[in-house]
């Protein structure tokens, strides 16, 4: 089974370790079962694209999935790396709170 990840699609996460240390992003999709996400921006490969009937050949550039443990949430509040919290609301909903700041990063 799969761990739990805290990253989740949409969030703005800071890489911080290997070769696009420190770039920003957003997560497009998250791969829970290998414990990676796809970021924007981040792990940027060249791939030969092969000529299809809608797309023309050459090479693309591409996001290529980076590890879990090498990416942590922005702070809302001055966008350095954080860690998750998790705080329940007086309405009784449960939302992730950065614990650098303490504001929520659900909206």
């Amino acid at each position: 089974m799969a761990a739990k990840l805290k990253i989740k699609k949409n969030d703005h996460v800071v890489v911080l370790s290997g070769k696009d240390k420190g770039k920003k992003g957003m997560v497009l999709k998250v791969m829970p079962k290998e414990n990676r996400a796809l970021v924007q921006g981040v792990n940027v490969v060249r791939k030969h694209q092969r000529q299809t009937p809608s797309q023309e050949a050459g090479i693309v550039p591409m996001e290529a999935s980076i590890h879990i443990s090498n990416l942590a949430h922005e702070d809302p509040k001055d966008g350095k790396p954080t860690r998750v919290g998790y705080k329940t609301l007086e309405d009784g909903k449960k939302v992730r709170i950065a614990k650098r700041s303490g504001e929520t990063i659900d909206g």
